[in-house]
């Protein structure tokens, strides 16, 4: 990085801190504070909202998923219209209509205290765990990438995020997240138009399509019901819409974004707004990293995207074993330049099944990098693999024995866990080693900007809303003696930097998943399909009362992380079964206790 880009990337985030600072400063009131006054418009709304959900683990991770899977995972968002049709028609009025500061108010309201207080608990656990990972995904990309401490990056970005929330809350996130959207859609559309122009200019945007799509990138439509698939459209349709009906109808960081509108009608529009953008908006990001593959089609890739992983490699005994993979794909990016070409100038079958093939040999390449760089780094590792192998090799004189596919399923389970290393998965490295290697300087800050602001607005969205869950539905609900104003605002401050801290503290402690942005979502579909099913006995089953809700919330959640756990169903799924499972309980508990009576 040249100064220009420090200056660039510092300039940025100086001044939308200060602005949000600046701007919200001297709340005084509950309404001022957590609601911010009431006072938002509805793009206010639909970007605060946005913001919210865009962390930088969606431009970092997203990206990475596009160039690994292609753009099928945007079927995850299929479901978002959906949800905020449901929500404009039921969530905003029931909400409006009850002066809430808090989705949990209403629970109260509708069942009793410790319903409330038990749904606010669920929400305070995921959401604080995904705080931390909102700040630690690109902190440990940043500082694998570019040699910074990660210790002292996580601390510097929760501190910039602590400093104008806890000054103005509500009003200071929606505030800078504005400005923050407007710096990430800036770095992105520069992205994506610098990387079409470094592709070869005889190639064009719409051979890149042909080639991304010979190559299965631009399969997005996927109508099969395999279990197995995590992205299909039934996922994105179905599960999606339970997860994100239960995100923006019953998550604090999100609903405490449109409780802040002028009225009823502002809330709605800032909502669909927000449905409407949000699937062009992931589309788009994931078209960014399928771009990103297609100029590695005409320019050499590494076999891993994190530089000081190859580096152990290299400097092991397996140093001339990756050199060997290192040798193998320098010949298999000639034979890929030349077929891309063709392919450029005239698509046939013939190379569109060669590319494809192509493809998948370079995939063995860097599944068996990842494998050799986890032996390098973890030697028991690979004591265990080559314990295996040598059982298998025994075993390979009847290989239609169940013993030989239990031994070789275990295998293959071993050569899987190399890719879900911290120091092996390099597909969240994709995007940023890109941009370090091949985007102009004054982009490059921009684009570091873009990274750090939407980690920012999220971790912002989710201290705040953390502290009013803490503030208003357990401290003030539970704390029998009358307090002023300035007590709940001071307090909410103080939580909000409590929170902040833990935030930074989980963190420092947090370590890579298989891909960032699974994990966010994976955390949420464990609690959200929960949640919903509480809200929606509220809202339609006005014969079950508080005490079967609450038995039931509890034996569910044990059930879903049981699931979860045992792997027996794709994570989206969870929001779905979740869901069903509370509302079919309560109302078994409900018809049991009735019959008692």
């Amino acid at each position: 990085m040249l100064t220009l880009d420090w200056i660039v990337l510092i300039g940025t985030l100086a001044a939308i801190v200060g602005y949000g600072t600046w701007k919200t400063r001297g709340s005084q009131n509950v309404q001022d504070y957590i609601r911010g006054g009431n006072s938002s418009k509805w793009w206010t709304i639909g970007l605060s909202v946005m913001a919210t959900q865009a962390s930088a683990i969606t431009f970092l991770s997203t990206t990475g998923q596009a160039f690994s899977d292609g753009m099928g995972f945007v079927q995850f968002y299929f479901g978002v219209p959906i949800a905020m049709v449901f929500i404009c028609m039921v969530f905003i009025p029931l909400y409006h209509k009850l002066k809430v500061y808090t989705a949990y108010e209403f629970l109260e309201n509708r069942f009793d205290l410790k319903t409330r207080s038990l749904t606010a608990i669920l929400f305070l656990i995921q959401r604080g765990l995904a705080a931390g990972i909102t700040i630690f995904a690109p902190a440990i990309i940043l500082s694998v990438v570019l040699g910074w401490n990660l210790v002292t990056l996580n601390i510097i970005i929760g501190v910039m995020v602590i400093i104008y929330t806890v000054s103005g809350g509500t009003k200071a996130v929606s505030v800078t997240q504005k400005q923050q959207m407007f710096v990430i859609f800036a770095g992105m559309f520069a992205a994506f138009f610098i990387t079409l122009n470094l592709i070869p200019e005889d190639v064009g945007f719409i051979k890149a399509l042909d080639i991304a799509g010979a190559s299965g990138k631009m399969n997005v439509l996927d109508f099969s019901f395999d279990l197995e698939n995590r992205y299909t459209i039934w996922t994105g349709i179905i599960g999606g819409s339970f997860l994100a009906l239960s995100y923006f109808g019953t998550d604090q960081s999100q609903v405490q974004r449109y409780l802040s509108g002028k009225s009823v009608k502002e809330m709605r529009w800032g909502m669909m707004f927000n449905g409407l953008l949000k699937v062009p908006m992931q589309f788009f990001i994931l078209l960014v990293g399928v771009m990103v593959f297609v100029f590695y089609q005409f320019n050499p890739s590494p076999l891993n995207f994190i530089d000081t992983s190859t580096e152990k490699v290299l400097a092991s005994e397996y140093s001339n074993d990756y050199k060997t993979l290192q040798d193998k794909q320098a010949v298999l990016f000639g034979e890929k330049k030349t077929v891309s070409l063709q392919l450029a100038k005239s698509y046939n079958d013939v190379d569109k099944k060669n590319l494809l093939r192509l493809d998948s040999i370079e995939k063995t390449y860097r599944a068996e990098s990842k494998y050799l760089i986890k032996r390098a780094i973890d030697g028991d590792y690979g004591e265990k693999y080559d314990k295996l192998s040598q059982e298998l090799i025994a075993l390979d004189a009847n290989p239609e024995s169940e013993a030989y596919k239990e031994k070789k399923a275990e295998l293959k389970s071993w050569y899987k866990e190399a890719a879900k290393d911290s120091e092996t998965n390099d597909r969240d490295y994709m995007f940023i080693s890109f941009i370090l290697k091949y985007l102009p300087n004054g982009l490059i800050g921009l684009l570091l900007a873009v990274i750090l602001s939407a980690a920012m607005s999220s971790t912002a969205s989710e201290i705040n809303a953390l502290a009013t869950i803490t503030s208003i539905d357990l401290y003030k609900r539970n704390v029998r003696e009358e307090k002023d104003e300035a007590h709940y605002v001071k307090a909410t401050k103080l939580f909000t930097l409590g929170w902040g801290i833990l935030a930074i503290i989980i963190a420092c402690f947090a370590s890579l998943a298989e891909n960032l942005i699974q994990l966010v979502n994976i955390i949420g579909s464990i609690f959200y399909g929960n949640v919903l099913g509480i809200f929606l006995l509220a809202f339609f089953f006005k014969y079950v009362k508080g005490n079967a809700v609450f038995t039931a919330a509890l034996i569910t959640q044990a059930i879903v992380v049981i699931v979860w756990w045992i792997d027996l169903m794709p994570y989206l799924w969870l929001n779905l079964f979740g869901c069903l499972v509370v509302i079919m309980l309560a109302i078994i508990i409900q018809s049991t206790q009735k019959k008692v009576v």
